[in-house]
């Protein structure tokens, strides 16, 4: 193990149930070969999502018992302002319960019909409360962050002679705002750089465009700030954190990611307008301003976890350890995009098959064969009942105690290089049938209510070269810990 070693001690554990291989084959059946319908007690290792399944630590169970559920000024809403004042820095701090719902609120504001959102890629929720608006989500990641064999740093950087010609074509009255994405999810978790961030924010206050962040992962992204962009080493994660959003005029955040909590998300921002209007809307579908649809012990977990989040042993674990799978996955020939991401493994899999989505879900479905798990691709549209393969490859998958990475399988928006690779069975030892369900220290997250983080989906292209006929292909490997739905 090359990854540094746990910072934490585990203190409960969550049973786990072993199912047999004729009702595992029977679930598949009856789900349509459709993971998303397959019951989640009959899963081992769940690698569906990171989305709110991360093991609070004991500070934030302890502080669910501190909630004060009063229906206005509750003061675990003034802890929580108080903390995202002091991480982000914008002054009107607006609790939703997830990010979609963060995302909703501001774009059901600010945009019209005919309106532009350019961004690095725009994750799905975000991209579809965009879109629901009337608007057009535009990519505009630079170029080696759409092709998966390529090294760089930071692949998730938007690029800002892309940004400046856009506005300029489009006009600077149908861009309302300009939004990053930390770390860039649908690009294969790559992180931003803070020079790139300046850069960005130079061309919108050249256009007077106000930019935004979509911070899910901010704290990953100001990780890798620190250990690869030169003249940050010396800097820490918070301190990364607070110059990077200090470039901007607001946020939307999920913190069920890089909140460390299992549900909970917010709007802050800087502009007063902005923030009268997105109060008035959250009280009609969410809540009063001071709970916006959540429970006063959840925004006290929130406030706790968006600090535990930036502890650098913590985040050199969780990030250390996703690595380290992504290296034996390439060692062992499996095409991956490269570099690893900070939250997944993301699996080249055009590059290993040339097949429809309905076959391209095949590297999901191996572990529901084997007793010990599912995992989900990325890209990759989840298929109803009616649409059906026949054939389910063999393989088997380890599974762990500790806190897993998740593996995606990448396609779209990602640009498709052939590779005529095809992936060996992978033969993992069996792991202890339990589930990690809380942290004695203040850092176990990105394990799942338990141990094992899930996968992230996304719409899939029918490229790649062909499966090789009669060798299966190898399942992602025993993950453990933390792309998908919001």
């Amino acid at each position: 193990m090359r990854f540094p070693a746990e910072p934490f001690r585990i203190k409960v554990v969550e049973p786990l149930r072993r199912v047999s291989l004729e009702e595992r084959a029977r679930l598949i059946r009856e789900a349509g070969l459709n993971i998303f319908a397959v019951p989640a007690d009959s899963i081992y290792v769940d690698l569906l999502t990171d989305s709110g399944t991360s093991a609070m630590s004991d500070r934030q169970w302890a502080g669910l018992m501190v909630g004060d559920e009063s229906y206005a000024g509750s003061r675990n809403f003034f802890h929580f302002e108080k903390t995202v004042r002091e991480i982000f820095g914008y002054r009107h701090i607006i609790p939703t319960h997830q990010g979609r719902v963060a995302e909703n609120l501001l774009f059901s504001t600010v945009l019209k019909p005919g309106d532009i959102v350019p961004n690095n890629i725009h994750f799905d929720t975000t991209r579809a409360n965009v879109e629901h608006q009337g608007a057009e989500a535009v990519d505009l990641v630079i170029d080696e962050g759409l092709d998966p064999g390529i090294q760089h740093p930071f692949k998730g950087n938007l690029d800002p002679a892309k940004l400046d010609r856009v506005i300029h074509e489009r006009g600077r009255e149908h861009v309302p705002l300009v939004m990053i994405t930390v770390t860039n999810n649908s690009g294969g978790g790559q992180p931003v750089s803070l020079a790139n961030v300046r850069r960005v924010r130079e061309v919108c206050e050249r256009h007077r465009v106000p930019l935004f962040f979509d911070a899910c992962r901010f704290a990953e992204n100001s990780w890798f700030v620190q250990q690869r962009e030169a003249g940050q080493q010396n800097k820490s994660v918070a301190e990364i954190a607070r110059e990077m959003f200090a470039h901007g005029d607001g946020c939307t955040m999920s913190a069920k990611k890089d909140g460390l909590v299992n549900i909970g998300g917010f709007v802050a921002l800087n502009n007063p307008d902005w923030a009268d209007r997105i109060t008035n809307l959250l009280i009609l579908v969410e809540g009063f301003p001071t709970y916006g649809g959540l429970a006063g012990r959840d925004l006290e977990a929130m406030s706790i976890g968006l600090r535990e989040v930036l502890d650098e042993d913590y985040l050199a674990f969780r990030i250390g350890q996703v690595a380290e799978l992504g290296g034996l996955l390439d060692k062992a020939g499996v095409p991956i995009v490269k570099p690893v991401g900070g939250h997944a493994v993301y699996l080249d899999a055009p590059a290993a098959i040339r097949v429809s989505r309905a076959v391209a879900r095949r590297l999901a479905l191996p572990r529901l064969r084997d007793p010990r798990g599912r995992g989900r691709e990325s890209h990759v549209r989840a298929q109803g009942p009616g649409e059906r393969r026949d054939e389910v490859p063999e393989a088997r998958a380890g599974a762990a105690r500790d806190p897993a990475p998740r593996v995606h399988h990448a396609s779209h928006p990602l640009r498709r290089r052939g590779r005529d690779r095809a992936v060996q069975e992978a033969r993992e030892p069996e792991g202890a049938p339990h589930r990690v369900r809380s942290a004695g220290a203040a850092a176990l997250h990105r394990a799942p209510r338990g141990t094992e983080r899930r996968g992230r989906a996304r719409d899939a292209r029918n490229t790649g070269p062909a499966l090789t006929p009669n060798r299966p292909l190898r399942p992602a490997g025993s993950c453990r810990r933390n792309a998908c739905p919001r």
